[in-house]
């Protein structure tokens, strides 16, 4: 054989080689909010586990409720392999039998135990609190002091400057009329006391019900909106916009967020998933998800690399102290005649 027959022989074998490595990569997809969590993730987080696997990460963007309804209509034949959903929206897919336990890891000693859900069926992601955003121009111009209380959104001062997202499809209206709910004596349990009391506390004060929070930096900037529902990294995002906005934490505290992960049962890669999952738990995806997502880690030894975000991590671990967490069994139970009721008496 030749120099030059040789030479052929093994460019070809290596052509061949790369030809059979790159079928091999594998594609993993995710059902996960679009947006700037998207953007974060797939500039920042994904990378390092694609390269060091070789797979490729694939995003389903969409709400919870809609990579909830196609992992529904998937279920015999699953499409996506982890899906993430906020927690309430995650209990109820857990119970629909979309979920596949999360294998054990190290990694998830170092999860905030409110993170673990459900015997490690699913676990937190990215943590949050809803409280209360306002309009800082507005606040500044009418001499306002910041909000203290979920009771504020009831002060007369209000009147017609209240934007709330609707319980029947925002989790940030749920929480907001739950956490009045129990200021007026009910429960997850009870919510008579919410209901009732709507029409003579918060309701004189509403704008607009919004079915989503995606209005509200329009309604910001035009001096509709003063306050209304919100969580600290929603705002971080709107003030990176410069739309005038702070958090308030209210006194009774924050009701809290998780964006949680699971594992979809009977995909087809399991055993990759499970590796996937457990990466996003690690500080190596948390720290990035954190500073350029303002993501708020569920692990807890991350600690910020830069100034900026230690600083919001010192913040919300602050907010944490005091944080409310929801019975979603009793809401899940009761949601749709919540619902219901909610789009008859309040949204009618």
């Amino acid at each position: 054989m030749n120099a030059r027959m040789k030479t052929a022989l093994l460019a070809s074998a290596a052509l061949l080689a790369s030809g059979a490595a790159s079928a091999e990569t594998k594609t993993l997809y995710i059902g996960m909010n679009g947006g700037d969590m998207e953007k974060a993730f797939t500039e920042h987080v994904f990378p390092d586990f694609e390269k060091a696997n070789d797979v490729k990460v694939v995003v389903v963007p969409g709400t919870s409720s809609e990579i909830l309804a196609k992992a529904t209509a998937a279920k015999d034949n699953p499409q996506m392999h982890l899906i993430f959903l906020d927690d309430g929206v995650m209990v109820r897919a857990i119970g629909m039998g979309l979920c596949q336990k999360t294998e054990p890891d190290p990694v998830l000693e170092q999860l905030y135990p409110a993170a673990r859900i459900k015997d490690d069926m699913a676990s937190g992601v990215t943590l949050g609190l809803t409280g209360l955003g306002y309009n800082t121009k507005m606040f500044t111009e009418q001499g306002w002091p910041a909000p203290t209380s979920w009771m504020d959104l009831a002060d007369p001062k209000f009147e017609g400057k209240v934007v709330f997202q609707s319980l029947s499809s925002s989790t940030y209206g749920l929480h907001g009329f739950l956490m009045v709910n129990r200021i007026q004596g009910g429960s997850e349990a009870d919510v008579e006391p919410g209901f009732s009391k709507w029409a003579d506390t918060i309701g004189p004060n509403v704008l607009e019900y919004i079915p989503s929070s995606a209005k509200l930096s329009e309604m910001v900037q035009t001096g509709e909106a003063a306050i209304f529902p919100l969580t600290p990294t929603a705002i971080a995002g709107m003030q990176n916009k410069g739309i005038p906005v702070a958090y308030a934490q209210p006194k009774e505290g924050g009701v809290l967020l998780m964006v949680t992960q699971c594992v979809v049962a009977g995909n087809t890669e399991p055993a990759l998933a499970q590796k996937l999952a457990h990466y996003l738990l690690s500080v190596q995806a948390q720290d990035p998800a954190l500073q350029y997502g303002g993501q708020i880690p569920s692990n807890s030894k991350v600690a910020g690399a830069t100034p900026e975000a230690a600083k919001m991590l010192t913040e919300f671990r602050g907010y944490l102290d005091h944080a409310i967490v929801l019975d979603w069994d009793q809401i899940n139970a009761h949601r749709p005649d919540w619902n219901d009721r909610w789009n008859r008496t309040v949204e009618k």
